[in-house]
């Protein structure tokens, strides 16, 4: 018998009962939906990740300092200093200094959600952020220590109900005029990026009674990022001496890194979503058998008129593989539609990976091989007069 005889036969034999083949297959349509509409999610993070890094610069070269006591340090102007005698491979450098558990107060309105940070006048123009009204901070508001500051799209509908340039907002209880506005980047939604509060780092280090230990330090461009960075290295370490006191790392490293962390979130989250193909190949085995057991009289008919072992194995083999297909197929429909689903409910767009369809789908088919061997095995073993005499 050929293999598009037992095809057919399989598939009568599906329509024949189609409740039971529809809850034979449930368990393979869940398992393969979970791992398309986890492995896209995954995938649209992972380039949304990318995507915020490649907004803020690649470019860009961020420096932590670790305190360790003493007198030796390295303060804004020092920093700045040797930028500027690097024009070469330096575009700048701003500080960013956050103030933790700042408290913003507007009127009676007042929120400990806002994150406050201290900037230099580059920092729009180093992480790549733009201003939607009004202006950014100026060199002036920096040297001179004026309590002028940036806030994003939350902060000012929040505090000001969309009209905030020239208003004044209290940080810890310093008033602050409202300079500008950034563009909006995270759906104006609390406690994301557009609920920051920009100032002069000059400002934020007197208010927080701490100096400054991050900067980011942007490259000329991305084809010297590698050697701006072993410049920066050698230079801490001349002033420092001790590598343990400071940290770098570029924008590219830490993009690969976050992009390492989801890659193995995503491995383990398919592996969970994977238990699901194996119960379902489980379920198929199951009815496979009890499939078996019902025909276990056509079983003796057919090979009393002729047809071989092979015969028998590959008719209940190719009949498991239909199921598990059928089952696969309908299981990428409702994967890609659950990714975009869940992709739009938290603002996510979902990368469907056609790697993700084609594995599954390989998957569900080697399933039902595997699961629907034994029961075929057994068909094909049945002594024919033992089958007819099966009531």
């Amino acid at each position: 018998m050929s293999i598009t005889q037992s095809f057919m036969l399989a598939v009568k034999s599906l329509a024949a009962s189609k409740m039971r083949a529809f809850l034979t297959m449930l368990g393979i349509v869940i398992g393969v939906a979970a791992v398309i509409a986890l492995v896209s999610l995954m995938n649209g993070m992972s380039s949304l990740i990318v995507s915020s890094f490649e907004d803020m610069g690649m470019n860009n070269i961020m420096v932590s300092f670790t305190p360790r006591g003493g007198n030796r340090e390295i303060k804004p102007e020092d920093m700045q200093k040797f930028c500027d005698d690097r024009e070469d491979l330096y575009f700048g450098m701003t500080p960013t200094l956050n103030i933790m558990g700042a408290t913003v107060k507007q009127g009676t309105v007042n929120s400990n959600t806002s994150s406050v940070v201290g900037v230099s006048e580059l920092y729009d123009e180093i992480n790549g952020k733009a201003v939607e009204q009004g202006t950014f901070l100026t060199y002036v508001d920096v040297e001179n220590r004026m309590r002028n500051c940036v806030i994003g799209t939350y902060v000012r509908d929040y505090f000001f109900d969309g009209d905030a340039i020239g208003k004044t907002i209290k940080i810890n209880g310093y008033p602050f005029c409202v300079t500008g506005v950034l563009e909006e980047s995270a759906g104006g939604e609390q406690s994301s990026a557009d609920d920051t509060i920009l100032i002069p780092y000059t400002v934020a280090s007197k208010i927080a009674f701490t100096r400054v230990s991050n900067y980011t330090v942007a490259a000329k461009d991305n084809e010297h990022v590698e050697e701006a960075k072993k410049e920066l290295q050698k230079y801490l370490f001349n002033e420092l001496g001790d590598e343990d006191m400071y940290t770098i790392i570029t924008m590219q490293e830490a993009a690969n890194i976050v992009d390492d962390i989801l890659g193995k979130m995503s491995m383990v989250l398919v592996g969970i979503a994977g238990i699901s193909l194996l119960v379902g190949g489980i379920g198929i085995m199951n009815i496979m058998l009890v499939s078996v057991t019902e025909r276990t009289r056509e079983i003796g008919i057919r090979k009393a008129l002729g047809a071989t072992p092979w015969d028998i194995l590959s008719q209940f083999v190719v009949e498991a593989i239909t199921t598990s297909a059928i089952g696969g197929v309908v299981g990428i429909f409702f994967g890609v539609f659950l990714a975009r689903m869940l992709g739009n409910m938290v603002g996510l767009r979902a990368v469907i990976s056609a790697s993700a369809i084609l594995i599954s789908v390989s998957v569900s088919a080697g399933i039902g091989i595997a699961f629907g061997y034994f029961p075929a095995k057994k068909a094909a073993k049945l002594n024919p007069i033992d089958a007819l005499r099966y009531d």
